[in-house]
């Protein structure tokens, strides 16, 4: 192994210009940058990447994903790491099973490609808070994404945990990683020149101190950069054209190389709007243009995925709550549930004309199947299956009660009889409300309200809140105190309401042993059974229900909403059974003799 000497190392990383790199041998390789263009070993190189999450692909899947980019003429994949994914609570991490991200790295150096590793601590990415997790907002002097104490410590515990698992894997070490961002897109959000060099010592302090690190930013924002010392790369897509933004990169860093980190080739998708597309022709002639020009590309997504279970973000458009469907589509060369699109081809031609190199095939595609419809025999209503509430005067969010995910109820009683207006200050961000179990109406952060008018009749009214998280925002200054529930008070009147019976409803399971006959209206767990002889990917289809969450076999995949796009939710094979299976929904709008049908497609663009 070649050993670089520590003032070496240092010298070349404020330089900002070497990269590490091996994908068939356990040797050291080093980049570096030659004017405007990477050197591997003494000759030219070109980085052209595509994104994979491994925290959106199930386990099973990821060869599969990892030989579909080498099949377009990829070198190189890009992943986050969520750090919300991985250590669940203070200390409490996680790297098993799908959550093993060195075994996604080391499986990518197996089929031959390079890997650029974004850990974040922030991460952005349409993923739930940003990837940050939940639990750093227990804090009431947490500010996140900044040099306050409290998350800089929380932050380098975390990093320092992600070195061990990873650090081994950089290019010098025979492993594939060859960069290592810097957190991400940061001068879109702030100006924080102590946290920028603060997240940067912490990185080689987890022992990322031989694969090179760099920034991202907007093609617009690049200028504001707070590490000039390390590479800056561009994200951008349509409507802005390749020539444009790399001009504007030229203005900011007219020396080093010239790469896009991200090259939005899709988009994600919100729900209440449609389904995102973009012209595929157009961004094949961008990304030809880059690759002709000799720079480097990471196009933003090669492969979406899903994000399956909570996980999916939510955006803020001029102070519009938007959340995210579950599916991570991206309308990216490789749909969610791994199919080759028009996309991938009118990719794969132009990288081949671009290199003059022939791809490899690309696998068979993975079969789907429509299994047969499923009748919800079993139901169970969830007021029968409410667990022991705390008592608190005073409103609790959900982190208060110790709470990350799912759904929480707000319970308390109205005095007297009155007629007057009920607010809920900070509302993150569904509500139903009941008056003495008696839904009267819903109240949408994503549609700004936040009043609705009470009318009691006699002392003592029960009065529930159910509030669903749909989603914490992941993207601009508002996330940074995006606590999730009822976050601040409930006033009737001029009163502000007390004496909260709180029933914290994470749902990581459903309705568990307690349904019953099919026999439940409104907010409702539901229950069928299925048989399957070969499992195969296949595609619930939601369209006949209102809004929930959907498990199979015990594993929550996902939101489903009656508002659209997304109608159908990704079902793989990797956790159908053979012979018996469950589905379970739970359905805030709930109907009894339901039928529940399965698919062998997508349908991601079912507006109602």
């Amino acid at each position: 192994m070649r050993v670089l000497g520590p003032a070496v190392i240092t010298a070349l990383l404020t330089a900002g210009m070497v990269w590490g790199q091996n994908a068939t041998a356990p040797a050291s390789h080093i980049l570096r940058a030659n004017g405007d263009h990477f050197e591997l070993d003494g000759k030219p190189f070109q980085i052209i990447s595509g994104a994979i999450h491994y925290e959106r692909v199930p386990q099973g899947y990821w060869r599969d994903r990892l030989r579909k980019a080498r099949a377009m003429g990829l070198n190189t994949v890009e992943t986050y790491v969520f750090w919300n994914f991985h250590e669940i609570g203070p200390g409490k991490y996680e790297f098993g099973g799908q959550k093993d991200v060195a075994e996604f790295i080391r499986e990518a150096q197996q089929e031959g490609l390079w890997v650029i590793l974004r850990p974040g601590p922030y991460s952005c990415a349409e993923w739930e808070f940003g990837g940050l997790p939940s639990w750093l907002l227990t804090d009431p002097k947490m500010v996140v994404r900044s040099s306050n104490p409290a998350f800089m410590a929380a932050a380098s515990r975390w990093m320092k945990r992600l070195g061990k698992e990873l650090a081994p894997l950089q290019s010098a070490n025979g492993g594939p990683i060859l960069a290592v961002q810097v957190e991400n897109e940061y001068a879109s959000f702030g100006n924080d020149s102590a946290y920028m060099h603060g997240v940067k010592q912490m990185l080689l302090d987890a022992g990322f101190d031989k694969a090179m690190l760099f920034t991202a930013d907007g093609d617009s924002q690049v200028s504001k950069s707070l590490l000039p010392e390390l590479l800056a790369v561009i994200n951008f897509g349509l409507p802005t054209r390749a020539e444009t933004a790399f001009d504007r990169l030229a203005k900011a860093r007219p020396n080093g190389p010239k790469m896009s980190g991200e090259y939005w080739d899709g988009w994600f998708d919100s729900w209440g709007e449609k389904h995102h597309t973009t012209d595929a022709a157009t961004q094949a002639a961008d990304l030809k243009w880059m690759l002709d020009k000799g720079y480097s590309v990471n196009l933003y997504m090669f492969h979406g995925g899903t994000s399956f279970g909570w996980m999916n973000g939510a955006d803020m458009d001029d102070g519009k709550y938007k959340p995210d469907v579950t599916s991570y589509d991206y309308d990216a060369p490789v749909s969610e549930s791994g199919e080759l699109t028009p996309k991938f081809y009118l990719f794969r031609d132009a990288i081949r004309e671009a290199t003059g190199k022939k791809p490899p095939e690309p696998p068979a595609p993975i079969p789907t199947l429509a299994y047969a419809p499923v009748k919800l025999a079993d139901a169970v209503s969830l007021w029968k299956t409410l667990p022991k509430p705390i008592q608190s005067d005073k409103i609790l969010s959900m982190e208060d009660a110790g709470q990350s995910y799912g759904y929480i109820l707000y319970r308390t009683t109205i005095g007297h009889a009155q007629s007057a207006e009920l607010r809920i200050d900070e509302l993150h961000s569904y509500a139903q409300i009941y008056l003495d179990g008696e839904l009267i109406g819903t109240l949408d952060r994503r549609l700004n309200q936040s009043t609705l008018p009470i009318h009691t009749t006699h002392f003592n009214t029960r009065l529930d809140i159910l509030v669903e998280n749909t989603g914490r925002v992941n993207y601009g200054r508002e996330f940074v105190n995006e606590r999730a529930g009822i976050t601040k008070w409930v006033t009737l009147g001029d009163a502000t309401l007390t004496g909260w019976q709180i029933y914290s409803l994470p749902m990581e399971d459903a309705g568990s042993d307690d349904y019953e006959s099919d026999t439940c209206t409104g907010a409702c767990f539901y229950r069928g059974e299925f048989y399957v002889t070969q499992p195969a990917d296949t595609f619930v289809d939601m369209s006949q229900f209102g809004k929930g969450v959907v498990w199979i076999n015990g594993r929550l995949i996902g939101r489903f909403w009656n508002i659209g796009p997304q109608r159908t939710l990704y079902v793989p094979s990797t956790i159908i059974d053979q012979r018996r299976n469950e589905i379970e929904i739970f359905d805030l709008n709930g109907q009894p003799g339901r039928t529940v049908r399965f698919l062998n497609k997508a349908i991601l663009d079912d507006n109602k």
